[in-house]
């Protein structure tokens, strides 16, 4: 399959892109020039000029998007098959309407405790699937109001709160089936949606009494590839060759040695479950689709909010740190970006498929394996459409235990130790938000935990608000003291309790300043302030001076 034909994309959604320069890093020739002789060094993208870069690195994208595709539909409780879903439609759809060349879109592991939690609140998975189209529609919303700023206001500390506390439930829902959970009987079956998937202290403890042997060897096994693949495989086997991809294979390996021991062998529910369909339209009918009448149910808006802010900000995010790996330093618009997620949403939800969001780690393997445009996602779309018609047998080989192991060395690397040294240092402006963040989300949801992050933060903001309303300068002489208050550039109805001490501490004799020259807005109830301050300083024997300060609203003139 191919992809549709069209002129080179606009940066910034606008004009055709001016074609750029190769990167410095890249000393070699440039793809055969197009164009006057003058610009044969400029970077072309089309078809023709792009297809051996984008051919490549489509295919190593198909086989990192594979696994992750399978094992955040597991980690979510959801159908196998709607995680591959969403993986296509991030292909196929979101990819040929994005304003960035290189990001790669489909389900996000980010979103993974949202989903599990929402379909445990809504009851069922076609229930769940119509919050998702909702969220398509929100973030379209979002891109036609032009709100693509939204990331720039919520704090970094929260941002990466969210994103700890998410591979912290991650590492909690994986566990049991690390060791084999899912699997046994006894009330060990933590594949129910309704149970919420495992991740319990109660579910952990009883998985790793009735662990099965090999599903452990597997996931130990996984977790060393993924650890140490990037210091034992040489640059050039890793630059097409994923770790996920031969965890993967060593997994199917594994489970297929394992069938010719006696009582060690892994059972059916252990493995990949997906339907295999004859035909496309074969396929069509094992699909989930949404239950409309779960429009009318409160809790369904209140899930596709979640996931249309929570999915724009991580896609957002995911979008500047693809931007900064570009080789080629091309600039998406975040607008047009929101406005591809949300039909991608609305389009993955209708056909049964994970909410999505722009993902860095397919994203960065697409950057590595040296595509140049939008065409290497389309191809990996292209890809896992086929495979999920073609071989679905052979995806249906690999072990539960090897996805669980790729999710915990996912949440291992969201929630590092070294995130929360790096806050601790940072101080306490930057650690008490990330630590509440992640408390509070783990404790309620994502969705009031993120808030109750915030509102840490803003206290934090309006705390160093309050105390920097003004700088304090003393002159002391012999017979009297010299005070000048230079105001801040911005000063609110929040500074005016701090001001007010300031000035009700002078000591009788002062002469004073208030500087506002440098003072860009002043709040009323200050302006008010000072005026009323003025009128009785000389009763209290302070000789005050307003410089640049305006006169109270209905008075004339200025001091």
């Amino acid at each position: 399959m191919t992809a549709p034909s069209r002129a080179p994309r606009a940066p910034h959604g606008g004009t055709p892109a001016v074609p750029l320069p190769p990167p410095p890093e890249r000393p070699q020739p440039s793809p055969a020039p197009v164009g006057p002789p003058d610009r044969s060094s400029q970077l072309d993208e089309s078809l023709g000029a792009t297809w051996r870069y984008d051919l490549p690195a489509g295919i190593v994208v198909f086989l990192v998007a594979l696994p992750l595709c399978l094992g955040i539909a597991l980690a979510s409780g959801a159908p196998m098959l709607s995680g591959l879903v969403t993986g296509i439609v991030g292909g196929l759809v979101v990819s040929a309407l994005s304003g960035s060349q290189l990001m790669v879109s489909g389900p996000a592991a980010g979103l993974t405790a949202i989903v599990i939690a929402a379909i445990a609140e809504l009851g069922s998975f076609d229930r769940f699937l119509v919050a998702v189209v909702l969220a398509g529609a929100i973030q379209v919303g979002l891109g036609v109001v032009r709100a693509g700023i939204i990331g720039y206001f919520f704090p970094s500390s929260v941002i990466r709160g969210m994103l700890a506390a998410i591979g912290l439930i991650l590492i909690l829902k994986q566990l049991p089936y690390a060791f084999g959970a899912g699997i046994a009987p006894a009330g060990l079956d933590n594949t129910d949606p309704a149970s919420g998937g495992g991740g319990s202290l109660g579910a952990i403890l009883g998985a790793a009494g009735a662990m099965r042997p090999l599903a452990v060897i597997l996931s130990v096994g996984a977790l060393l590839v993924l650890a140490f693949w990037d210091r034992i495989a040489p640059a050039k086997v890793r630059k097409v060759v994923p770790a996920a991809l031969v965890v993967v294979v060593l997994g199917v390996a594994g489970a297929a040695l394992g069938a010719f021991t006696p009582g060690f062998a892994l059972p059916a529910a252990a493995m990949v479950s997906l339907p295999t369909p004859e035909s496309l339209r074969d396929l069509a009918s094992h699909i989930t689709l949404p239950q409309w009448s779960a429009l009318s149910d409160p809790a369904v808006w209140r899930v596709a909010l979640t996931i249309g802010i929570v999915a724009s900000l991580e896609t957002l995010l995911s979008l500047e740190a693809t931007d900064k790996l570009d080789p080629y330093k091309r600039s998406a618009p975040a607008n047009r970006e929101l406005l591809a997620q949300g039909v991608g949403n609305m389009v993955a939800g209708a056909v049964g498929g994970l909410p999505m969001t722009g993902v860095i780690v397919r994203s960065a393997a697409n950057v590595g394996a040296g595509a140049r445009t939008w065409r290497s996602s389309f191809l990996h779309g292209a890809l896992l459409l086929v495979a999920v018609v073609a071989i679905p047998g052979l995806l249906n080989r690999i072990p539960l235990a090897v996805l669980a192991a790729i999710l915990l060395f996912t949440g291992y690397k969201l929630a590092n130790p070294k995130l929360f040294r790096d806050a601790w240092r940072i101080g306490p402006k930057y650690f008490v938000p990330f630590v509440v963040t992640v408390g509070a989300i783990l404790a309620t949801d994502l969705l009031v935990g993120i808030c109750i992050g915030l509102a840490v933060g803003t206290f934090f903001v309006l705390k160093d608000d309050f105390s920097h309303a003004y700088s304090y300068e003393v002159d002391e002489s012999a017979d009297h003291q010299r005070v000048q208050l230079t105001l801040a550039e911005q000063v609110t109805f929040l500074n005016k309790a701090r001001i007010n001490e300031a000035l009700h501490a002078l000591p009788a004799g002062s002469h004073v300043t208030v500087d506002a020259t440098r003072s860009r807005h002043i709040d009323p109830d200050v302006i008010e302030l000072l005026h009323e301050f003025d009128a009785n300083a000389r009763a209290r024997g302070i000789a005050l001076r307003l410089v640049g300060v305006p006169a109270p609203a209905g008075a004339g003139g200025a001091h």
